[in-house]
């Protein structure tokens, strides 16, 4: 059997989350994707342009890795400080 509180259920409404508060619309949604699409479509370009001795570079490296980790931190930084203000 289910335990019960003493204390009466409040008539106020739960505070909002960030997320609450926050509706994304489809035309963000495919903003974002065409901005990723278009990025990976740039470095595409942008690495079969390189001389083969740069291009053995992104290939043989763990570049991509890095650049990676560098933009997903740029982007938590960014989301954590817009929760801050």
């Amino acid at each position: 059997m289910r335990e019960r509180s003493s204390s009466p259920r409040s008539a106020s409404r739960p505070a909002l989350t960030v997320a609450d508060r926050r509706e994304v619309g489809l035309a963000q949604v495919v903003l974002v994707a065409a901005a990723c699409v278009a990025v990976v479509a740039a470095a595409v370009v942008l690495t079969i342009l390189l001389p083969d001795d740069l291009e053995s570079v992104v290939y043989r490296t763990p570049l991509a890795i890095g650049v990676l980790i560098g933009v997903t931190a740029l982007v938590l930084w960014r989301i954590a400080r817009q929760q801050r203000s």
